[in-house]
């Protein structure tokens, strides 16, 4: 396919094309290059927003955690536009939605939005997949490795210098990035992970969180042990980044009780996790250079308790 050129860049301002313009670009799927448009993003037609990112590069949470890049070069994000996942099943994640540029057109003012008619969303929706077995989603998030390329480190380098030309982040923002990635990538090695535990078997607790409630982030040494050798508590990783806001108090943001897994598509089902608000995944702490997914840390509930109570 040739190679499309860039042309949105942070803080454009653009809007989702009409319907029928988008149905036009997708295959059978209902995908542009492996990359699904979701029924989730039907109801953003016509609408204005500004770009967040061009995503350069991306992290991939799968079963085997790396960092990927978009073929062609003409992926954005958008400010505060995530996945409700209402289409697949009630979906919790809250994902970036990722657009493809032909997705989207420039335009000059945030007046004037369009209004797609009700037959085109329909036409659309009807091109669109969201499982491809029982228990199995189609979405972007599973869909990920096929719409991407794993990245060799001689890439992942040049990518970094890409964020800096795209505009998603300063010279000296990206340095501070690859300096903290060096600093926990030696520490690792030569300590170990960072907030290891003894447990064998972790420990759980529940507290039936809900959201706008507040809470406080429990103490590093309070943490530590609710958790194992790999720095987990059933699976959950704590990540160098997470230890910033103990002693803190958070919002809130929701329960997580179900999320679909990066590249398979199966939903998973947790329990005792929540959503703070304005957690966001610290890549950097852990992938060269970070990226720019910008997802949800996810916490247990044995990390936290509700604001006012010590124990």
């Amino acid at each position: 396919m040739k190679q499309r050129h860039a042309r949105l860049f942070p803080g454009d301002l653009v809007e989702v094309k009409m319907p029928d313009d988008i149905l036009k670009t997708l295959d059978g799927a209902g995908t542009l290059d492996h990359l699904p448009f979701m029924p989730e993003m039907v109801e953003f037609c016509g609408k204005r927003f500004r770009v967040s990112r061009r995503v350069v590069k991306t992290c991939f949470s799968g079963p085997v955690s790396t960092m990927r890049g978009f073929r062609n070069n003409d992926v954005v994000t958008l400010d505060g536009v995530r996945c409700s996942g209402q289409a697949h099943d009630g979906c919790q994640k809250a994902c970036m939605i990722f657009w493809r540029e032909a997705w989207l057109r420039k335009v000059g003012d945030a007046g004037g939005e369009s209004h797609p008619d009700l037959e085109g969303r329909g036409r659309l929706q009807a091109g669109l997949t969201t499982s491809t077995g029982p228990h199995t989603y189609f979405c972007q998030a599973s869909e990920l490795l096929r719409a991407t390329d794993d990245l060799s480190r001689w890439e992942r380098l040049g990518k970094c210098f890409g964020e800096v030309r795209a505009g998603n982040c300063s010279a000296l923002h990206m340095a501070r990035r690859l300096g903290i990635w060096l600093f926990w990538r030696i520490r690792r090695t030569v300590l170990g992970e960072y907030a290891r535990g003894r447990n064998t078997s972790t420990p759980v607790e529940s507290l039936n969180l809900q959201p706008d409630e507040w809470i406080e982030v429990k103490s590093i040494d309070k943490i530590v042990e609710t958790l194992d050798e790999t720095g987990r508590n059933r699976g959950l990783y704590f990540s160098p980044n997470m230890r910033l806001l103990c002693g803190g108090q958070y919002r809130v943001k929701r329960r997580l009780d179900k999320g679909i897994v990066d590249g398979t598509g199966e939903m998973r089902h947790f329990r005792n996790t929540v959503c703070l608000e304005g957690s966001l995944c610290g890549c950097a702490y852990t992938a060269f250079g970070g990226c720019s997914r910008c997802e949800f840390v996810y916490w247990r509930e044995i990390w936290l308790r509700r604001a006012g109570t010590r124990k």
